[in-house]
């Protein structure tokens, strides 16, 4: 017979993303105490210390909370899919995602894709956070998102990935550059010119391989990992840059101009995908934003080999009926 309830482990997964018992009371709305009678029981019934307690300076995990975090989170979401599957007549979908994505990625396809969902499945609460590869790994084998849409590039064996689209890189130059008026340019003519690396998991190593499997070697004159900064400064001609996530415009947000092209030497693309921990078993929600995610990219012609911006028409939020559905963003993550 079990001994500890749901509720329990909610309180317990609160307080350790938060550090804080106080901090989970406020968000849960119950008092202090009935969040640290609820930990201490679950203790009792582990046989093990799960949270550190620091006065003054909230809680840290033990060894044993680590672990147990992973598979309560687990526990909670499949309890949640189990209530959904009850309510599958009804044909009303509804509950919580987690979902992270690319940094480099989000701010292009993101806002539209959740806007088109939430038309079609309202009921849904769609929580959106941004990181790196490393970032959403660790998320993904926490139990922390449930899917992260990301570059399909090393990835650990027990993490799956649905495809959504590929995309040619390219080569960034500031407009004034001699070689801006190419149909291609090789990045043999470029190697001894400053580099602006996109310093950012999984873009730098991804980058800078197309170089050294070519038998190049780039000068690196500035690192960021912000796309934009990148596409600042080359539009500030400090340099030229590689890049695969094409903004709508080919301008700057200082103003300035630049000018992608094709890449003479044979590269790799960078192939987007949807990715979710092998061993956990998928929700409904999950499935239906998974399957909403290929359609969309299909849907918009984005799933295809091109050097060609990521353009979303205007008409993607009134052509989504044919689609999915979710409910309004309701928090937004870092």
């Amino acid at each position: 017979m079990l001994r500890y309830s749901l509720r329990q482990l909610e309180y317990f997964i609160v307080t350790a993303e938060l550090s804080s018992v106080a901090d989970a009371a406020r968000q849960l709305n119950v008092s202090q105490p009935s969040i640290s009678k609820s930990i201490t029981k679950l203790e009792e019934q582990f046989s093990n210390q799960l949270f550190i307690r620091h006065h003054a300076r909230g809680v840290s995990l033990t060894a044993a909370g680590e672990r147990l975090l992973v598979d309560a989170r687990g526990l909670l979401r499949y309890a949640k899919g189990l209530q959904q599957n009850v309510l599958e007549s009804s044909d009303i979908i509804s509950g919580t995602l987690e979902v992270a994505c690319f940094v480099a990625v989000a701010p292009v396809f993101m806002p539209a894709i959740l806007a088109d969902f939430s038309e079609k499945y309202p009921g849904v609460d769609v929580r959106l956070y941004e990181g790196n590869q490393e970032e959403m790994i660790a998320g993904l084998s926490n139990g922390q998102f449930e899917l992260a849409i990301m570059y399909d590039s090393v990835l650990p064996p027990d993490i799956t990935t649905t495809k959504l689209a590929s995309f040619e890189p390219y080569i960034l130059l500031p407009t004034s550059h001699r070689l801006a008026d190419q149909e291609r340019v090789s990045l043999a003519s470029l190697v001894d010119e400053n580099f602006i690396l996109l310093d950012v998991p999984p873009s730098r190593d991804y980058f800078m391989r197309m170089f050294r499997q070519n038998g190049l070697e780039p000068c690196v004159g500035f690192s960021s990992p912000s796309l934009e900064m990148v596409r600042c400064l080359v539009g500030r001609n400090r340099g030229y840059s590689l890049l695969v996530t094409r903004p709508y415009y080919d301008q700057t947000y200082d103003g300035q101009s630049v000018k992608p092209l094709p890449i003479s030497e044979n590269v790799a693309n960078g192939i987007l995908g949807i990715s979710q921990l092998a061993q956990i078993r998928p929700t409904r929600i999950m499935k239906v934003f998974s399957d909403f995610c290929v359609d969309w990219f299909a849907k918009h012609h984005l799933n295809t080999d091109s050097c060609k911006p990521a353009r979303i028409p205007d008409t993607a939020l009134s052509s989504s009926t044919d689609t999915e559905n979710l409910q309004p963003i309701s928090k937004a993550h870092r």
